[in-house]
């Protein structure tokens, strides 16, 4: 008796928990075989005794689909599809590939394009169209060019380039239609029309297909096992969720396909085809554009780059202007008096506020004083580790929705002066009328459990947003940090000159001072790393003296860990700040420091890749114990001990930082999976409130630390 997967209720009651890598049944377009690691067929789905053979139940995979087609499934990995080729069915040809689900073997198979191979002439059509890609000026000619692209790849009536932008929710920046498709340009959809487990699956399955809205789900059927819970997360036939299956449906779309822009990771948007009536797209035409959307991510990437580079030329040119105000009396009241508009202007801020103890400066449209005083307090020591920047003030300080029309972005430093100086930059609120493909307001459940159902209407629905202010830009942001900080600088080098012509009579007892500073700064310094530098020695002469190679690997490693610490100690002792440093030049510091102690062809084979990120040395402690322990088992499983090429990188993203590590080596398999280092790993990651994924680098082992900049 065979066991049928029913496909799951359409009644969901929340979509972002609903299953939808494990839906029990394929789109019946196309077949599936499953087979254990004998390679013997114990389920399967669609019409296979039809399309295939009535007799595959219990069967060798080989008889099915051909000794050439087993030898390369075999080599499926645990992520990732492989492409089999063209198998014979009973009524022509299919185009196979090949998953690993589990411990099982996929095999899946749709109807193949009348030419086996890509033709040249379709290879150069792709070619012409990376380099169209090339040649956009923009982010959005990119996007506009990329749907016309698409859509005369597909065939499909209306294609469209869907961006996520804050709070997950969606914007249509690119559209190319046919005659029959109604436009979406610039509408956006809400964040609930793709729930948190579909955004997931598309980064990781770049491309899925729906040819027929109206099909009737295919269950999965087995011989023996229970295949009800088979993962289908890469699979390219998997039946789709029956609410989304409705939303399209309730749009007026019969066939449509989904392909992933993935940017640095990170699903960035959706290539969103349409069309009025079924369509399938073969194998070839799926591949190319899978290809040609990874193309779109790289231009994307580089076309922001250069748009922000463009962006610092500008800031740094008003930036000079605003410094040249700072005279040489270097007094800051002043210096704001004298540079208050062209402080605001270089952030194109509406107002600029600073605040130093009881003093307070304003210029332009600003709250009022016993405001900005309040907001200054809330705000002191977020800014002072990195610059506080909102666009809406009303989610941050309820407050502010008082002053809303004064004060509804905010961008905030905080100078390390004597007295702490508040640095703030205030927008005005701005009203935008956004253009949502129905309204994003109806369907949510009024309570937790409630029914959810997909939206009926996607009719054009304006709505006004009130309380917001433009948004600031990732290069406003960073000038705003920069400009602080050369000002504290250019502040204290005037001041400096100024105390050493005031200070010359008494110049002999400051220096007294300062040496006897010095003095005791350096005897601790010096007690601390002695002490550091003689646990260090005794670990090393343990480790010479025990017999036991494992303990004195053991002892290396501790030792490894002991120079993570010490290094941040005399960074601190360097810096001048105790609480915050410089993550990246931090990790630099400490990879060079391990390079010493290792030999020379290890000591060669680093790349390092670090973006400036201004972390609390507590956390950074954390990172760098994180990062050695990272190395340390690279040097011991990746290559076998041997020596190999290993890759640190260091990523802003927002408010979380990414750290990864990269080597070219065996994989997954050769990691450890216990041990102290490993249970430590875990707990320095949990301490920063973050988590470690591994992922197969093909080879190699690419293992990404993300956790928030600032504690949670």
């Amino acid at each position: 008796m065979l066991n049928e997967a029913p496909p799951h209720d359409a009644d969901v009651t929340s979509c972002d928990l609903e299953p939808i890598h494990i839906p029990g049944s394929i789109q019946p377009h196309g077949i599936m075989l499953v087979a254990n690691s004998d390679l013997q067929v114990i389920g399967a789905a669609g019409d296979i005794e039809g399309r295939l053979t009535a007799r595959w139940a219990g069967r060798p995979l080989v008889d099915l689909i051909g000794i050439d087609c087993v030898a390369k499934a075999a080599d499926a990995e645990e992520e990732g599809i492989v492409v089999l080729g063209r198998v014979e069915g009973a009524r022509g040809f299919f185009n196979a590939i090949a998953y690993r689900s589990g411990g099982r073997l996929v095999v899946e198979m749709d109807g193949a394009e009348a030419e086996a191979t890509l033709s040249a002439p379709f290879l150069f059509e792709l070619d012409a169209a990376v380099s169209q890609f090339e040649r956009a000026p923009t982010v959005e000619s990119l996007c506009r060019q990329a749907a016309r692209t698409f859509r005369e790849l597909t065939g499909y009536g209306r294609v469209m380039i869907y961006q996520f932008v804050d709070g997950d929710a969606g914007v249509v920046v690119g559209e190319s239609l046919d005659d029959a498709s109604s436009s979406f340009m610039n509408h956006h959809f809400p964040a609930t029309d793709i729930p948190k487990q579909a955004r997931a699956l598309y980064v990781r399955n770049k491309i899925r297909v729906i040819p027929d809205v109206a099909y009737t789900p295919a269950p999965i059927r087995s011989v023996s096992e229970n295949l009800k819970e088979l993962d289908l997360s890469e699979s390219t036939l998997r039946s789709v969720s029956p609410v989304h299956i409705q939303y399209l449906k309730n749009m007026g779309v019969a066939a449509s396909a989904s392909i992933s822009i993935v940017k640095d990771g990170v699903l960035w948007g959706l290539v969103a085809c349409h069309h009025q009536v079924p369509k399938e797209i073969p194998l070839n035409v799926r591949i190319a554009c899978r290809a040609i959307a990874g193309s779109l991510a790289r231009q994307i990437r580089s076309k922001e780059e250069a748009e922000l580079y463009r962006e610092r030329l500008r800031l740094r040119s008003q930036e000079e202007t605003v410094l040249s105000k700072l005279g040489a009396d270097g007094s800051l009241n002043e210096f704001f008096e004298r540079s208050g508009r062209e402080l605001a202007n270089l952030l194109n801020a509406d107002g600029f506020a600073a605040v130093q103890g009881q003093d307070l400066f304003t210029y332009g449209k600003c709250p009022d004083d016993i405001d900005v005083r309040a907001i200054a307090d809330q705000i002191r020591k977020p800014a002072a580790l990195q610059p506080f920047a909102t666009s809406s003030l009303k989610t941050k300080i309820s407050q502010a929705e008082a002053y809303a029309d004064r004060a509804s972005g905010l961008l905030a430093v905080t100078m390390s002066t004597e007295i702490p100086t508040i640095l703030i930059w205030f927008r005005a609120e701005h009203l935008e009328v956004l253009e949502w493909a129905g309204n994003p307001h109806k369907g949510i459940p009024a309570e937790p459990g409630a029914m959810l159902t997909p939206r009926a209407s996607f009719e054009a629905w304006s709505e006004e947003v009130r309380h917001k202010a433009r948004p600031w830009s990732y290069g406003e942001v960073e000038a705003a940090g920069r400009v602080v900080r050369l000002m504290l600088e250019r502040r204290n080098d005037l001041r400096v000159r100024e105390l050493n012509r005031e200070l010359t009579t008494t110049i002999a007892e400051n220096e007294s001072l300062l040496q006897q500073k010095d003095f005791l700064l350096k005897e601790v310094n010096h007690r601390v790393q002695n002490s550091l530098q003689l646990v260090a020695a005794f670990l090393r002469l343990q480790g010479k003296a025990s017999g036991d190679e494992n303990v004195r690997l053991q002892l290396e490693e501790a030792d490894r860990r002991l120079s993570a610490v010490a290094l941040v100690h005399r960074r601190l002792y360097r810096d001048d700040s105790v609480e915050v440093i410089d993550l990246s030049r931090y990790l630099e510091d400490l990879v060079n420091e391990m390079q010493t102690t290792m030999d020379e062809e290890w000591a060669r084979q680093f790349d390092l890749e670090l973006a400036p990120v201004q972390i609390s040395t507590d956390r950074a402690v954390n990172v760098g114990l994180i990062l050695t322990e990272l190395v340390i088992n690279a040097q011991k499983y990746a290559y076998e001990g041997r020596p190999g090429r290993l890759s640190v990188v260091l990523e802003q993203h927002r408010g979380m930082f990414r750290l990864i590590v990269t080597d070219d080596g065996v994989g997954k398999k050769s990691s450890a999976t216990s041990g102290f280092g490993r249970r430590m790993l875990a707990a320095m990651v949990d301490r920063l409130k973050g988590n470690i994924d591994e992922q197969d680098n093909k080879p190699g082992l690419r293992t990404i630390v993300t956790a928030p900049i600032d504690m949670p």
